[in-house]
């Protein structure tokens, strides 16, 4: 079809980037400010590789090109050709041969089969690429934003309440029994009541969504028949990533995410979205170009300038990183941000590299710097809850655990770190698991944040789970094609003597002992629990602690297999904290004595009927040692890092009387009935890789204990 220009009509005032849908058409504003000419073009919604119109957009103020097309409706694709100066080596990379997604598009259609129709050059300092990638490009969609919210309002559930379950989208359902096959692995399979009901029973209150706005697969991964199935390779700031829906057609798949959010929230749940703002999919210079490097790669990115050029600064190992100091892409993302909580009704944020996001103009983190300083007053994305990934990598300030300011709160990696050290065995971590067991105060007490402020989580996405933690010594990532290279060589793993798969009772029963001790240790700590999916059941990835390319069995949940003792005993440990206001302290302990249980907030114990103190703590060879919280009634948790059975003496005297709660060393863990077991000065016999966790029955619990 031959190509028509379309007039344009009248002046526009600047609006809002994107596609503005009116009565009468579409508005179209773009950003580029080094660009010559941008052009606006339509395309055949039946046919997407068919251009029907091409409209030369006019520059108007702040660099904010716009066109306006009468009669445009919902539904129409477009995208922008930007002409420019090719100066690779001043970060300009203008090639008009490149069609570019709107980096404010609702939605985005088309699949790509490999990236390299999406080069704009052979190399860094070549000439532009003269092919014209338009029928096969990635297109933009105009959406309509209506929707009948019918009255939805968000849990608001308190940092004091919140439980974090990470999950995927598509590898929660994939496999899921009661979901039908037509709607597993989508969002609309997530709010299946089956599953909503699933998460209610566990007792989580936050569902954290792996990425779900747009994203590419790489190249080396489509090369070795792979994708990237984490979803960290954004492309569409604004757009649901099409694949999670079960219609085809976009503006459904805006109202079967919308339709998921508002059947969380029914439930009570909330919804937490992982965002991927410190980089994109174009990657390096080697990488594809999809939008803002087309657009204004010297904005939008970061990078360095010296005699020989410009280069990427590549903070995140993913080639770029987005300069969130830059007034264009601040921009964007925080109306991303805002487009999430208002349109989409999200309840929050966990930052994926949150330091490259918190880098000043200078490419320091800063903890005032121009993101961080504009959400905190932002009126919207303020009160919404926001979790850091607090490092990036290659650089001296890289790690930044404990550096974000309220109202951040951040992924506690030292919490991860020391407590699975302490239940690997790890002589002279008693100190400082007692730290992180306590809230971290030592991270974020002196900048007077509370104790709330660490998210504790022990596995994650990025790991292994938390069988595969006490089951492989070493990782095992050799299907992902690497050599067995990529993933994290300091997991503080242990295989409990047979390295992955096996069928020897002794070891099965010792790795549920400590798997047990792992998740009431996280229960039980002051903080914000987060919990990995299917780590309750028993998930293994067989020893792969990068997985981020297997859309498989290996990553989906198995919902045939379930260890059923451990899904129960970690419903039971997460009702407990549920129950138990102590546990959920936005207060550090500081040793204050409370008149109604008569003891100070927390007593420590040395394992003979008396404190620990100072140089016992720091003993490398200790092996046990207790705590007692000041709750109603008084709670004790025994712990026990050792390969030995070691004699434990209970406070009190013998008026004193104590029930078992729950012991990790039986299975199942918590008793059938609960009945006063132990008098005070009596000793228990704490197993080995073991946590018991007693209540008071009955009398005092003698608290004039001597150091």
């Amino acid at each position: 079809m031959k190509k028509r220009n379309m007039p344009f009509i009248a002046p526009i005032p600047p609006s809002q980037p994107g596609a503005s849908l009116t009565e009468n058409g579409v508005h179209f504003t773009v950003f580029s400010r080094h660009a010559t000419a941008v052009d606006l073009c339509l395309y055949d919604q039946a046919n997407p590789a068919q251009e029907t119109a091409r409209v030369r957009m006019v520059r108007g103020e702040s660099d904010f090109w716009q066109a306006f097309v009468a009669g445009a409706k919902a539904g129409q694709l477009y995208g922008y050709r930007a002409h420019g100066p090719w100066m690779p080596r001043n970060a300009l990379r203008y090639n008009p041969n490149k069609l570019l997604l709107d980096p404010y598009a609702r939605a985005i259609v088309g699949m790509p089969e490999g990236q390299s129709n999406m080069l704009s050059s052979n190399g860094p300092h070549t000439f532009p690429g003269a092919h014209d990638n338009g029928p096969e490009a990635l297109k933009s969609v105009v959406i309509d934003d209506h929707y009948d919210w019918q009255g939805d309002q968000p849990p608001r559930v308190s940092w004091q309440e919140t439980i974090i379950y990470e999950l995927h989208v598509k590898g929660f359902t994939q496999k899921h029994p009661e979901v039908p096959t037509e709607l597993r692995g989508t969002y609309a399979g997530l709010a299946h009541s089956s599953v909503i009901g699933y998460l209610r029973d566990l007792g989580v209150t936050s569902m954290q969504l792996m990425p779900v706005h747009q994203h590419l697969d790489d190249q080396f991964l489509l090369e070795k028949g792979l994708t990237n199935y984490w979803g960290y390779n954004t492309i569409g700031f604004f757009a649901p990533h099409a694949e999670y829906a079960t219609a085809s057609d976009p503006q459904c798949m805006i109202r079967e995410f919308k339709d998921m959010v508002k059947a969380f929230h029914v439930a009570g749940l909330e919804v937490i979205l992982d965002v991927v703002y410190n980089h994109t999919a174009e990657g390096d210079e080697f990488g594809p170009t999809v939008m803002l490097r087309g657009l204004d790669d010297r904005l939008y990115y970061r990078h360095t300038f010296d005699e020989y050029g410009s280069n990427y600064i590549n903070v995140t190992g993913c080639g770029n990183a987005v300069d969130t100091a830059s007034p264009p892409a601040l921009r964007m993302v925080m109306d991303s941000l805002r487009y999430w909580v208002t349109e989409m009704h999200v309840d929050g944020f966990r930052f994926d590299l949150a330091v490259t996001v918190a880098r000043d103009h200078l490419d320091n983190f800063d903890a005032n710097s121009q993101f961080l300083a504009a959400v905190a007053q932002d009126p919207i994305l303020s009160q919404v809850k926001l979790i850091a990934e607090p490092w990036d990598i290659m650089r001296m300030d890289s790690y930044q655990v404990g550096a974000f300011p309220e109202p951040w709160r951040e992924l506690n990696g030292k919490y991860r770190d020391t407590v699975r050290r302490f239940w690997a065995g790890d002589e002279g971590s008693t100190a400082d698991f007692a730290k992180r067991f306590c809230g971290s105060q030592d991270i974020y007490g002196s900048t007077q944040r509370p104790a709330l402020s660490s998210v504790n989580f022990l596995t994650s996405h990025d790991g292994f789970t938390l069988l595969d933690l006490v089951s492989y010594a070493s990782k095992h990532n050799e299907a992902n094609g690497e050599d067995n290279l990529d993933g994290d060589n300091h997991n503080h793993s242990v295989s409990c003597g047979i390295e992955g798969q096996t069928t020897d009772d002794r070891v099965l029963r010792l790795r549920a002992r400590r798997i047990r001790s792992l998740m009431a240790t996280l229960m039980t700590s002051i903080g914000v629990p987060f919990i990995n999916a299917g780590d309750e059941r028993g998930r293994s990835q067989k020893g792969n602690n990068n997985a981020y390319c297997q859309d498989n069995d290996l990553s989906w949940i198995d919902w045939a297999t379930c260890d059923e003792d451990m899904l129960d005993f970690t419903r039971r440990v997460i009702s407990l904290r549920r129950n138990t206001p102590e546990l959920k302290r936005s207060q550090y302990f500081d040793g204050t004595f409370n008149h109604v249980s008569g003891m100070t907030d927390v007593v420590w114990l040395e394992g003979q009927g008396t404190r620990l103190c100072h140089d016992e703590w720091h003993d490398p060879s200790r092996n046990i040692f207790g705590a007692m919280i000041s709750a109603d009634p008084p709670l004790v948790y025994l712990f026990n890092r050792g390969d030995l059975t070691q004699a434990f003496i209970v406070p009190g005297d013998d008026r004193t009387l104590w029930s078992t709660v729950y012991d990790t060393a039986q299975s199942p863990a918590f008793p059938a009935e609960v009945t006063p077991g132990l008098n005070g000065g009596s000793a228990l016999l704490l197993k080995a890789h073991s946590l018991v966790c007693l209540k008071l029955s009955g009398g005092r619990s003698g608290l004039t204990l001597a150091c």
